[in-house]
């Protein structure tokens, strides 16, 4: 039988990291599924799904834990089975406006109202080229119910800010 589990981590940013990991989850016999990770000021952070033998889920789970002696810091959430998106509707969330304090709270709130799930989200801030401001820059994977009309919510994120702009595609299993 085989246990899933979801591992986060972060460790200061320096080379070797991910094969310090994946060692680790090789010497146990685990499967390095799928990840997400990334540096940022300095930091390096992920999460990843591991499939391992049951039998070695609890020799992992310390071998894991000792990385602490190396600056990785790591927390194990073991799983009942993967997750599957099989009939579920996804969609690309893409919206751009002037930065300014709360964008995250706001966005979220309109999406948590309507009961959509985001599945991924990444966010930055980079300089406008015409006003010397910042420009936020949101991309999100998005499962909306079968009730919600995509566009609906694009139009409500639009309102947020005079600036907004808001694209929201359904994604294909192409994608």
């Amino acid at each position: 039988m085989t246990t899933h589990l979801v591992i986060t981590l972060v460790a200061e940013d320096k080379p070797g990291l991910v094969e310090t990991l994946s060692q680790t989850i090789a010497d146990h016999t685990g499967s390095w599924q799928e990840s997400r990770m990334a540096r940022m000021a300095g930091q390096f952070a992920g999460i990843l799904l591991v499939d391992v033998p049951e039998s070695s889920t609890e020799a992992l789970t310390n071998a894991v834990g000792a990385l602490s002696s190396q600056g990785i810091h790591a927390q194990i959430k073991q799983c009942d089975s993967k997750y599957s998106l099989q009939n579920k509707q996804q969609y690309q969330l893409n919206l751009v406006g002037n930065d300014r304090p709360g964008i995250v709270k706001e966005m979220s709130q309109v999406l948590a109202a309507r009961g959509i799930n985001v599945e991924d989200l990444h966010t930055e801030c980079k300089d406008a080229p015409m006003s010397g401001g910042m420009m936020f820059h949101a991309t999100a994977l998005l499962l909306l119910p079968e009730s919600i009309e995509p566009d609906s919510i694009a139009e409500e994120l639009e309102t947020l800010a005079n600036d907004f702009m808001v694209d929201i595609n359904r994604k294909t299993n192409d994608e």
